[in-house]
């Protein structure tokens, strides 16, 4: 076990060593100037040339590469260009709305996808079967905007019984914070549910079909001890790995998500980096993100063995 691990870390410092060189040359290759944007419209050709001397743009690209991964192996990531403060500082700030909104999301997901899709395989083939899956159709096609605005509309402006926009800090009160991270947890968790019910279903229908579990509905089990104890532990693999990816996938959505419903994450720092060329933010967030997908992604390996004790490393 502890060979594979090292062999796995071995090969996710190439993987970000790859996403970095990717990360850096793409945003250089990208349209827009900050030094420009920082120095306004009207400014002189002396002004941008000044403002790129200071940040350090002027330098040759691969000089610029290095200088920003030697301050990452020293814990640095950078100054923001535009706010002159500290990123991972920065981050730090935005960070609690964008975790409460992926692991209220990630926890609703997982518990309604898992059941969803257990009580689908369950009644195969029956009018609920059919209903949970035209709705895991419906909630993965749709794109999150959409669902957004449409429950905002819903549910905020025409009943009037959540807020619309804005995040409120766990500090400030328990029934605020909830309140304002109904819609984006509704929202972002749809997609979600309905790919979890989907590959929850398949699992199930094939352990379901196995000449164990025959013998035990011919013992007298219960359906209840059949679909827990005996199928959903046995189709637990697909479903663990279709969760670890969901949470992966997170990232992304909750940029848009963040966007829609003007919260201030770290999802919503990013679109407004992107906005003014802040390279700084931009480089540093996408690291972290894929150093966390890397993590998740070996977690969800070595889980494996506590699901199916046949896995070994």
């Amino acid at each position: 076990m502890c060979t594979y691990i090292l062999r796995r870390m071995v090969s996710a410092i190439a993987v970000m060593a790859m996403v970095g060189i990717f990360i850096f040359v793409l945003l250089r290759l990208a349209p827009g100037d900050p030094a420009a944007i920082m120095a306004g419209r009207n400014a002189t050709a002396e002004a941008i040339a000044g403002i790129r001397e200071q940040l350090g743009l002027n330098e040759p690209l691969p000089v610029q590469f290095m200088l920003w991964v030697s301050s990452m192996l020293h814990g640095d990531f950078g100054t923001s260009i535009f706010s002159g403060r500290p990123v991972f500082e920065l981050v730090l700030q935005r960070l609690e709305p964008t975790l409460s909104l992926s692991l209220m999301t990630l926890a609703l997901s997982v518990t309604l996808g898992v059941s969803l899709g257990v009580l689908a395989a369950w009644r195969a083939g029956g009018l609920l079967d059919r209903t949970l899956t035209l709705f895991a159709t419906l909630g993965y096609s749709v794109p999150v905007f959409v669902v957004g605005y449409f429950l905002v509309y819903l549910l905020a402006i025409g009943a009037g019984w959540l807020p619309v926009q804005g995040y409120v800090q766990i500090e400030n009160g328990l029934g605020g914070w909830f309140a304002h991270l109904v819609l984006p947890t509704v929202t972002l968790s749809l997609p979600y549910i309905a790919l979890i019910a989907r590959i929850t279903r398949a699992s199930m229908l094939e352990v379901l079909s196995e000449d164990y579990m025959r013998t035990a509905a011919a013992k007298g089990a219960s359906a209840y001890a059949m679909l827990v104890h005996h199928a959903l532990k046995n189709a637990g693999v697909p479903i663990l790995t279709v969760v670890g990816l969901s949470f992966a996938y997170l990232i992304g959505g909750v940029v848009l998500t963040e966007t829609v419903f003007n919260i201030p994450g770290v999802g919503r720092m990013v679109v407004d980096a992107v906005n003014s060329r802040d390279y700084p933010i931009i480089q540093s967030v996408l690291i972290m993100v894929s150093g966390l997908y890397v993590l998740i992604n070996l977690a969800v390996d070595l889980a494996y063995t506590l699901i199916d004790p046949r896995i070994r490393y």
